[in-house]
């Protein structure tokens, strides 16, 4: 059982809880003023015992500022000392593997045992973006040669490949190889990989390879239980994990007052209804999230977009977030806010310790 991937439950929560990030940008605000508030949610979120921080890969996006998620982990890392830190992920196919692995072997060196890689197969973007930054228009092959690009990375990882590879004598570093250089000393840590999915492909190879696996449910919700079944079901003991470990993502927002936090929501609901019909932008405001005149179609995707979106007062998430926790048996539930301000995010993170009693560090 590894105490990296294993978090521990605190206050009355009945599982570990985590905090994952977009960085997102709201209209009149700035992409500084975005990362300066995962900085700030990433401080509560340590003193507060939240278990770990991880951000997401997305491209071409101008609500979102999370395009480089190495480079934010690495500031995150110097404005924290005990958070776990990581990526929601990495989306593999965009990169070469050598690349990924110096990264997070970097990130590792600056925050050791505390770094997370979590990897995901889809592209973060849409098809012509993906393509620019691959160099490539063959998307597919990017995603049906994940398991290929996952064993190359964990070789890179550990220094492992075989003598004859065409890259054993090719080295990530920071990593292993410095431990057998002349005066070198092991660092007892590397990155841990985690697979995240919204489908049951993932879930079947984490399963089999024995990973940790993350779980999409804010925005694929419909797939959540029969992709933790597919996972535990199709589980191999490893020398990582002895026995299944699944984290959901959540998308939950907490209040003060009830309404206040439908308005809230509204702000990100509209934005997923731009981004889905090819209008993507920054997080609207409240105001014009509730002036927003939304068609019958529009405000089908809205009502159905808003019910897997837990949001209340404090007392009414954790109900949410404790019914979601027995209803897929998530060991582990990593919370994404998503609102206009930063203010109301930050907030959110706070209110939410406050109901299940996180004490403060």
């Amino acid at each position: 059982m590894s105490d990296q991937i294993h978090g521990r439950a605190h206050g009355t929560a009945p599982v570990p809880l985590s905090v994952l990030d977009l960085a997102t940008v709201g209209a009149g605000r700035t992409a500084t003023q975005a990362l300066r508030t995962s900085v700030d949610i990433a401080r509560l979120a340590e003193a507060r015992g939240f278990t770990r921080y991880w951000v997401a890969e997305h491209h071409s996006m101008p609500g979102v500022a999370s395009s480089s998620p190495a480079v934010i982990l690495a500031h995150l890392a110097a404005h924290t000392d005990r958070i776990r830190l990581g990526s929601g992920g990495v989306m593999l196919p965009n990169h070469a593997p050598l690349v990924i692995a110096e990264q997070f072997g970097t990130l590792e060196a600056l925050a050791p045992g505390r770094v997370d890689l979590g990897l995901g197969r889809a592209p973060g973007t849409d098809g012509a973006t993906a393509a620019a930054l691959r160099r490539s228009d063959q998307l597919n092959e990017g995603a049906d040669d994940f398991p290929q690009q996952l064993a190359e990375l964990t070789h890179f990882l550990d220094d492992s490949f075989p003598d004859g590879h065409r890259y054993a004598r090719i080295h990530a570093v920071p990593g292993p190889v410095q431990a057998t250089s002349p005066g070198g000393v092991q660092d007892p840590h590397r990155p841990q990989i985690w697979l995240l999915g919204s489908s049951g492909f993932s879930a079947r190879l984490a399963g089999m390879l024995g990973l940790p696996f993350a779980f999409a449910h804010h925005f694929s919700a419909q797939n959540t239980v029969p992709a933790l079944d597919l996972y535990r079901d199709s589980f191999r003991p490893s020398e990582i994990l002895a026995e299944p470990y699944a984290l959901i993502g959540a998308s939950a927002l907490a209040t003060d007052e009830e309404a206040e936090a439908r308005r809230q929501v509204l702000t990100g609901a509209l934005s997923m209804l731009r981004l889905r019909t090819g209008r993507p932008g920054l997080i609207p405001t409240p105001d014009e999230a509730a002036a927003y005149e939304f068609s019958e179609m529009e405000r089908e995707f809205v009502d159905s977009w808003l019910k897997n979106v837990i949001h209340g007062t404090p007392d009414q998430v954790r109900a949410g977030l404790d019914d979601l926790q027995k209803r897929t048996g998530a060991d582990e539930l990593m919370i994404t806010a998503n609102a206009h301000s930063g203010e109301a995010r930050l907030r959110s993170y706070e209110l939410i310790a406050d109901a299940y009693d996180l004490p403060r560090s």
